[in-house]
């Protein structure tokens, strides 16, 4: 059986990225009817072999819901064993996607590519393998956008397609109903550049004569390069929506926010030529940081996030709280501010001096609709200046988890530990629903 379309022509294709929440990398991908979500985690270590040669691992790992097909399929853990089928090909996702990798650039960490087929008809492991190239896309981005690698693992997309002989013609694409009746079948694997990953060819009724599998070649290559321009475009696309005016004129808040969300293009204040003030009046974090959003929001019309910060300090009742970049009487007097504090704490003995660090996170969407979302680091204040980096109270305040303070961190760790990060993580979920 055939479905109406021309030989070498593919079927309806769509990727979505961000389909997912918690993975750094997620897409649903759709190829006619069969549907998978692939998904892309990273993870800080590599198996017990590539111990101490500073070199990564890409791995998949590859399953079908029961729900998938006509007729259920059970589950691999109730026969405790993974089926053959689901075994083979996780391995062939896993080569395919290490081909197109630099493990030494991607230092010591595994990416975790995980396949769910959530509905079958045809050409899962091929789909499946080019939603993994978007999904470990993403990953990586966020990697080298967080400082964690330094250059691209990744130059080259790939893609996968099957094609297959159907009562005599060459078929690309073949669904579920056209890969029952076809005669032979073909999985293939292949860059950008037209070089072979994968080839798998199988005479499923009889021998697959040699002209035909140059016309299987040829379908391949010209299906493979449309779906790498639909990769391409998907990446591409999703990151030019996803413009964001950040309602600050810190550059150090910035590039920190930059790192918590490195999908987004993050504008500044600075960047979009406003030079006026806004009246911070709230008596709350949260008041403050909506303030702010929907100011810049009123003006441009555009997405804005803003934030309000501060530290609060138990044996000060709170304070400096809301007024912490003002606590010394004027603005962004960092020096004066610290110094204000540590004379107020003159008297404080160390157990007393716990503080936390509380960050409220505010977005105005295009179309009005608003979040607010908090974050709080507990630590104490220190006697002392103590690091180089970060800005603020950063030298004072001693985060709990680590003994150090924040201007001791690097920015990768600090960008692990802080109120802005946790705040905004809270909030990034909300942000990609609102593009999905």
């Amino acid at each position: 059986m055939r479905i109406e379309r021309k030989n070498d022509q593919l079927r309806n294709i769509k990727i979505t990225r961000n389909f997912l929440t918690n993975p750094q990398g997620s897409v649903l991908i759709e190829c006619g009817n069969t549907r998978v979500i692939c998904t892309a985690f990273v993870e800080e270590k590599v198996p017990g072999f590539l111990r101490g040669q500073n070199k990564g691992w890409v791995s998949a790992e590859y399953s079908m819901l029961p729900g998938a097909n006509a007729s259920r399929k059970q589950r691999d853990i109730s026969k405790l064993k993974l089926d053959g089928r689901s075994a083979e090909i996780q391995r062939l996702i896993g080569r395919s996607l290490r081909s197109i990798v630099d493990l030494e650039k991607l230092g010591e960490r595994t990416i975790w590519l995980d396949c769910d087929v959530i509905n079958a008809d045809g050409g899962t492991r091929t789909a499946s393998i080019t939603g993994c190239v978007v999904a470990l896309r993403d990953a990586l981005d966020k990697l080298m956008a967080e400082g964690l690698i330094s250059e691209d693992p990744m130059p080259k997309y790939a893609a996968a397609v099957s094609v297959g002989v159907v009562d005599g013609e060459v078929l690309t694409d073949l669904c579920y109903e056209e890969d029952s009746h076809a005669e032979a079948d073909v999985n293939v694997v292949m860059d950008e550049d037209g070089n072979f990953i994968e080839l798998q060819a199988t005479g499923e009724a009889r021998p697959i004569k040699k002209e035909e599998m140059n016309a299987i070649i040829d379908n391949a290559q010209k299906a493979i390069f449309e779906l790498i321009e639909i990769q391409k475009n998907a990446v591409n696309k999703d990151k030019e929506k996803k413009t964001i005016i950040f309602a600050t004129g810190n550059a150090h808040k910035a590039e920190e926010l930059r790192r918590i969300l490195p999908e987004y293009e993050i504008l500044t204040l600075k960047d979009v030529n406003f030079d006026g003030d806004i009246e911070e009046n709230g008596e709350t974090f949260e008041e403050n940081s909506l303030i702010k959003a929907r100011a810049i929001h009123k003006i441009y019309k555009k997405t804005v996030v803003a934030d309000d910060s501060g530290i609060c300090v138990d044996y000060l009742g709170g304070l400096p709280g809301i007024h912490s970049a003002r606590y010394c009487g004027e603005h962004g007097k960092d020096h004066e501010n610290n110094e204000l504090l540590l004379k107020n704490m003159q008297d404080c003995p160390d157990d007393e001096r716990t503080a936390k660090f509380v960050s409220a996170a505010a977005v105005v969407f295009e179309d009005g609709s608003q979040a607010v979302m908090r974050g709080e680091v507990k630590g104490k204040v220190g006697y002392e200046y103590r690091g180089e980096n970060g800005f603020g109270y950063d030298p004072l305040f001693i985060v709990d988890l680590t003994g150090k303070t924040y201007a001791e961190m690097t920015d990768e760790e600090k960008n692990h530990l802080s109120h802005r990060k946790l705040a905004f993580e809270r909030l990034k979920p909300v942000i990609d629903m609102y593009y999905r």
